[in-house]
């Protein structure tokens, strides 16, 4: 009975230490594991995402939207300098003062607690969209198997595309495309604008994709963009050669849109800059396009694909090469970390083919761009 007693007074000591702490680690840690058991119930998430998730991004993106910087940059610096902040003061203070077991233990719940807080919310505000209808399922695109035929054929494509368009965008110097990055950004409201009427599920608001301050520090990280679930907000970075910038604002666009995967956003991307019509969004989506199916020709039939590259235009390998030699520069142990850490987040969400997901959709585009390719190029 003394044992008994002592432990409950032991328990209640510890619980007595922070219980607000306790409180938010345990409903936290609570709504996390809720969420890994609905995983498998796709009507639950659907509905999450239509009826709850969809609705909250949208309001929070009209929110944040008359700011002119990112609202989601500005949070993560703040967070990182106080969390840098507070941790150097509790340090000192485990140092200087008595109770050091308490102070130690009151800090490390503060930090679960809060990174449990953190979680909890990006399970509700993103992780569901992983577990509901995809894009594909709620648009009627099909994404089957394809032949290597066809493969070719449309990667011809999409590569006669980028040539055709190649002259019609601002070129430096050098050759190289020269976008107006400030431009395009406040060109891309309006962007997703004709796609819709073919493709209701990508129906959004008309909001701008906000540029990074710091996007040298993405591109150490090896990210050309993020969309941030807890301000709704499409960022991307405004530091990379200007080639691929307009399709990766249609990108981070598409997950303000709901469309989770990255394959898919990838596809949607493609989608709302060729309906679009503006050259510089068209000649973008279509070098994005060739890339993934290029990728997967050149693993399918090499002979092929040399037969393709061989066709490509001068400017367009003059800004394939300026796009891989800006990323040459950042080709450090940050980015392999960065990488990896990403791959086991896609990984963690059922997506088994981790970063290599991104060539996914070349299914898409072959299933859907067949027949457009089929008559330019019999």
């Amino acid at each position: 009975m003394k044992v008994e007693t002592r432990e409950k007074r032991g328990f209640a000591a510890i619980w007595k230490l922070c219980p607000g702490r306790h409180v938010l680690a345990l409903v936290s840690a609570g709504l996390i594991a809720l969420h890994l058991l609905t995983r498998s119930d796709r009507a639950l998430n659907a509905a999450l995402s239509e009826g709850f998730v969809r609705p909250v991004h949208r309001a929070l993106a009209r929110l944040y939207a008359p700011l002119p910087f990112s609202m989601a940059e500005a949070l993560i610096a703040l967070f990182s300098l106080g969390l840098l902040a507070f941790l150097a003061v509790q340090l000192v203070r485990l140092v200087r003062r008595g109770e050091r077991l308490r102070r130690l233990y009151r800090l490390v719940m503060t930090l679960l607690s809060a990174f449990l807080a953190v979680y909890a919310l990006f399970c509700l505000l993103w992780g569901v969209y992983y577990y509901a209808d995809d894009f594909a399922e709620r648009s009627g695109v099909r994404a089957e198997p394809v032949s290597v035929e066809q493969l070719e054929r449309v990667t011809r494509y999409f590569a006669d595309m980028a040539g055709d368009y190649a002259g019609r965008v601002p070129r430096d110097e050098n050759g190289v495309c020269a976008f107006d990055r400030r431009a395009l950004l406040d060109r891309s409201p309006g962007l997703y604008a004709a796609v819709e009427r073919d493709f209701p599920c990508l129906a959004g608001p008309p909001l701008a994709a906000k540029g990074i301050v710091c996007s040298k520090v993405l591109s150490l990280a090896d990210f050309t963009g993020f969309f941030f679930p807890f301000t709704g907000e499409a960022n991307v970075n405004t530091d990379f050669p200007t080639c691929l910038l307009p399709v990766t604002i249609a990108h981070e666009l598409a997950h303000q849109r709901g469309v989770a995967r990255e394959q898919e956003a990838n596809f949607a991307a493609v989608l709302a800059c060729l309906a679009d019509g503006d050259p510089e969004y068209v000649y973008s989506a279509a070098l994005l396009a060739y890339t993934h199916l290029g990728n997967a020709l050149r693993g399918a039939d090499p002979a092929a694909w040399k037969r393709v590259y061989a066709s490509l235009d001068g400017r367009v390998l003059a800004d394939f090469a300026a796009d891989r030699a800006y990323w040459a520069r950042f080709d450090t142990p940050a980015r392999a970390v960065s990488n990896t850490v990403y791959e086991g987040f896609l990984q963690s969400y059922d997506q088994s083919l981790g970063l290599k997901s991104y060539g996914a959709c070349v299914d898409l585009l072959v299933n859907y761009y067949d027949a457009a390719a089929g008559q330019k190029n019999p």
